[in-house]
């Protein structure tokens, strides 16, 4: 089974993509990229996954895996032979999904900040901010959020890392790992797209 072909419908752009993306890497596995335009989805995207039409889709031996954070457990689950994503410990890992869930439901509030007007942009940043500072003091003296060993937790949140100390020494520690490096676009060109939603938004 875990030989079987693998594919991974994306946006360039995309944190949630990336997430795949590193995990992929992180096992070393090989993979057909295919590139998604969200304007025009592909028949391909709304057959694999018929209830969101969204990316990112991990389509392996014809079946899909939709959500990035259930897509990287799975991999983590089927390439076992490969350093695991998560604790063996099941406290530990239980924490790990906890905090992978904060970052879903909290850090991505932060796209409000770009996608609504001022008054809004203003609660946002402030819960954005607090939610930052709260990883921060999860991560502590830690160099990953696994310990010594980067695992779940790093991937699902080094692709939308900020500026809090502790997390800025962190994320520099990530991007040496070939496997973030190599997954992740660069920033300018992220940042240029985030540009061009705001003007398609008419938000300042």
């Amino acid at each position: 089974m875990a030989n079987a072909e693998v594919v991974l419908l994306d946006f360039w752009p995309s944190p949630f993509g990336m997430r795949v993306r590193i995990a992929l890497a992180e096992k070393g596995i090989k993979y057909e990229y295919k590139e998604e335009d969200l304007q025009n989805k592909s028949a391909l995207l709304l057959q694999m996954n018929p209830v969101h039409k969204k990316i990112s889709v991990l389509i392996h031996n014809g079946k899909p895996v939709v959500e990035s954070f259930i897509a990287v457990q799975y991999i983590d689950e089927v390439w076992k032979d490969k350093a695991p994503l998560h604790p063996f410990d099941p406290y530990l890992r239980a924490q790990a999904k906890f905090w992978a869930d904060f970052v879903d439901k909290r850090l991505y509030l932060g796209r409000k900040i770009w996608t609504t007007k001022r008054e809004e942009q203003k609660v946002a940043m402030k819960e954005f901010i607090e939610s930052l500072k709260l990883l921060e003091a999860e991560l502590g003296e830690k160099p990953y959020f696994g310990g010594e060993s980067f695992n779940y937790v790093d991937i699902i949140l080094v692709s939308s890392y900020s500026e809090c100390p502790k997390l800025i020494q962190w994320a520099k520690r990530c991007l040496e790992k070939e496997s973030v490096l190599n997954s992740l676009p660069d920033h300018k060109e992220v940042y240029g797209f985030d540009l061009e939603l705001k003007k398609r938004f008419g938000i300042k």
